[in-house]
């Protein structure tokens, strides 16, 4: 997939982030079913961290962005921020949404690193973030996303993993 590919899908978009070296096997229920999975940034730090992608892979095709601890030599292939179109929806993918430039055109920003979910509109555009999959951190939640991206418009959710 290139950086500015143009998708068409019926089936909904996953969105996941800073899996942290941890692939879930909830996490990969959840996406069953995917059209694409979007994967934004911090996979994980080690050489073996890049099966995740490769996991994900599986079930459709991934687009992905490098985050801040994404440092292996294999993440040198991954671009720091994505556009995608899905649908005619333009979708801006990136780790930290300190590092998205607003004059981006764009209908959605799609950010991770924080580790908290968001899905929130302002001045016309979703800034969505599915949280963290991986390992949990504070007590912050265990989540991903979902996008719907069609005529009716650009949807989202955020899926809280059922963890025992």
């Amino acid at each position: 997939m290139s950086r500015d590919d143009s998708i068409t899908t019926e089936l909904p978009v996953g969105v996941i982030s800073d899996t942290h070296g941890l692939l879930r096997p909830e996490a990969l229920a959840l996406l069953e079913g995917c059209g694409l999975i979007l994967h934004l940034g911090d996979v994980g730090a080690r050489d073996e961290d890049a099966a995740i992608l490769e996991r994900l892979a599986a079930l459709a095709p991934v687009a992905a962005v490098r985050g801040n601890i994404d440092t292996a030599p294999w993440a040198e292939a991954l671009p720091a921020m994505r556009d995608l179109t899905v649908n005619g929806w333009r979708l801006h993918l990136v780790h930290r949404l300190h590092d998205f430039d607003p004059a981006t055109p764009c209908d959605a920003v799609l950010h991770g690193h924080s580790h908290q979910p968001r899905h929130e509109w302002q001045q016309g555009r979703l800034l969505f973030n599915p949280g963290a999959a991986g390992k949990r951190r504070f007590r912050l939640p265990i989540t991903l996303g979902k996008l719907w991206a069609d005529p009716g418009g650009l949807r989202g959710a955020i899926l809280y993993l059922p963890l025992s």
